[in-house]
């Protein structure tokens, strides 16, 4: 078993307890009233990202919600993949149908529930521990590495294409990965290219101001459609 496997392995307990630790913080980033939380949570991250031994480690203001870079960058002549996540998370609506309090974890039969644990807080902390465990047990990575984790995916990120615009260099990357998904099964990884986006478009139509029958000037007026 290769030691940074063997870190993985000896840790799980600490590991677990601290997502137990950031699952508790209701960063819900469409309400109001949890703006704070976002906040607080964004804060959890950096110490953890510090703990994991990351580096330039920041707190990006965006105008709303935060977001967090860190990175490690020496790995000399090797790609840059930037990992990016989430710590913002969903409103809890309609709380009668949760089977226990959404921000106070329970685990059954090794699965956590709570708000969050998937989407995306869980996700999100394990390529933090896997570099942990790198740099712990080979003080290097083979590769280099940037953190983006964003506070407001469930708002639709409003702020994030002005600072990713604002700060073309600091987040340059070879390949950008999302920790934002799901895998195969328990047992096997997946990995999915060329993901969708998201685009708008409004398209303005004209045409007669009332109905008009399609046989009599279904061949003279065009359909504006």
């Amino acid at each position: 078993m290769p030691d940074w496997e063997r870190y993985l392995n000896n840790h799980q307990t600490q590991f677990i307890d601290e997502l137990v630790q950031f699952l508790r913080i209701p960063s819900i980033s469409s309400q109001s009233e949890n703006m704070d939380d976002v906040r607080k949570a964004a804060h959890w991250l950096t110490q953890r990202l510090d703990q994991a031994g990351l580096e330039h480690i920041e707190i990006v203001e965006t105008g709303q919600h935060p977001l967090v870079y860190a990175d490690w960058l020496h790995a000399d002549g090797q790609p840059t993949i930037l990992i990016y996540g989430h710590f913002d998370v969903q409103p809890v609506d309609p709380i009668e149908l949760w089977e226990h309090p959404p921000f106070e974890p329970v685990i059954k039969k090794n699965r956590i529930y709570a708000r969050g644990a998937t989407d995306d807080k869980g996700n999100l902390l394990a390529p933090i521990l896997a570099a942990e465990a790198l740099l712990a047990e080979t003080q290097a990575l083979p590769i280099n590495i940037k953190f983006c984790f964003e506070g407001q995916e469930e708002i639709g990120s409003p702020q994030l294409a002005n600072v990713l615009e604002k700060n073309k260099a600091q987040f340059a990357c070879d390949l950008a990965f999302s920790a934002d998904g799901a895998q195969k099964s328990e047992t096997e990884a997946q990995l999915i290219l060329g993901r969708r986006g998201m685009t708008g478009l409004e398209i303005g139509v004209f045409g007669p101001n009332h109905d008009l029958h399609s046989g009599n000037y279904g061949g003279s007026l065009l359909n504006p459609i």
